[in-house]
């Protein structure tokens, strides 16, 4: 029997998962998150996390690395060449050998695209538009933060929810809903109370960012003008990248599939965002895009990568 790995490595947490030829998973675990950017060790740290995340894996199904024929890893933070070559050598070092990596962004393109060939949009703690053509070439957009002008990931929205609250309170810039909604779930009486936030938002706490991300999204729901303001923004920065890869690479037939991915485009009650991205993705593109909100789990779409391209 043959084994392959598939890593899909994010900025909160990563996947593990060991299949057969048959694309059975047999294993699978999840480990730390591995994006070298947001760890103090750097690429030191996240690969170590990548490899004991790898032995763990193994040892649960009772083989060692050295049986797996091939390991495909999407790694959060692989944005440019010198990353995915620095990471390479590390895990090369630790003693990984028969693997390739890209981009997690990518692994989304063939875990729901039903063709092959699809645009990814994957929006989670962080941002990443990534396509692969018809013809087999592959381009990453976003995916640097505030440097490539990224506004739909889980850190920024929590940040812009905080943000809007701030203008009102302290600026009088015009009310938002998201106030009254953080008021009564923190029991909050005075406007300094709500600074209380920031500490906890700085220091990634995952209640913290969940509450402002979900009161965002229920304000602009309910009709609230600053949060429907910046769901435009988030819709027309995505709409724009998803165009581009549309209109730059080569995707054969009349329809383009652009696959949906991350907690922020799959698992939230945001219609009304997401029906803004559509309208305008579609606006700027010459063919029909089809979107698909992806229900497999990403690593799955190592497996079908590596069935494709590497055996």
């Amino acid at each position: 029997m043959s084994y392959y790995i598939g890593v899909d490595g994010g900025g909160t947490k990563t996947a593990y998962a060991l299949f057969d030829e048959n694309k059975k998973m047999i294993a699978g675990t999840e480990g730390k998150g591995s994006n070298h950017e947001n760890l103090e060790g750097s690429f030191d740290e996240a690969s170590d996390y990548i490899i004991d995340g790898i032995n763990t894996l193994c040892s649960s199904a009772g083989i060692k690395i050295k049986d797996v024929s091939f390991t495909l890893m999407g790694l959060a933070g692989i944005d440019h060449p010198y990353q995915h070559d620095i990471m390479c050598e590390k895990l090369r070092a630790k003693g990984l050998n028969r693997f390739e990596i890209f981009n997690d962004g990518f692994i989304v393109v063939k875990a729901g695209s039903e063709t092959g060939a699809a645009i990814g949009y994957n929006c989670g703690t962080g941002v990443c538009c990534n396509a692969v053509d018809s013809k087999g070439n592959m381009l990453q957009l976003m995916g640097l933060g505030r440097f490539t002008g990224d506004v739909s990931g889980g850190t920024d929205i929590a940040i812009k929810a905080f943000e809007l609250m701030y203008d009102e309170l302290y600026l009088g810039l015009g009310k938002t809903m998201i106030t009254s909604l953080v008021g009564e779930k923190y029991g909050f009486e005075k406007r300094e109370d709500y600074l209380t936030l920031v500490e906890k938002a700085e220091n990634s706490d995952p209640e913290t960012i969940r509450t402002l991300i979900g009161f965002f999204f229920e304000a602009a729901k309910q009709g609230d003008r600053p949060a429907l303001g910046y769901c435009e923004a988030m819709a027309e920065r995505g709409a724009r990248a998803i165009s581009a890869l549309a209109n730059q690479l080569e995707f054969d037939g009349d329809e383009i599939e652009v696959v949906l991915s991350g907690s922020i485009n799959v698992k939230l009650d945001n219609d009304v965002y997401l029906d803004m991205l559509y309208e305008k993705a579609q606006a700027y593109c010459s063919k029909k895009l089809k979107f698909i909100k992806l229900t497999a789990k990403p690593v799955t779409g190592c497996i079908n990568w590596i069935l494709q391209d590497y055996c």
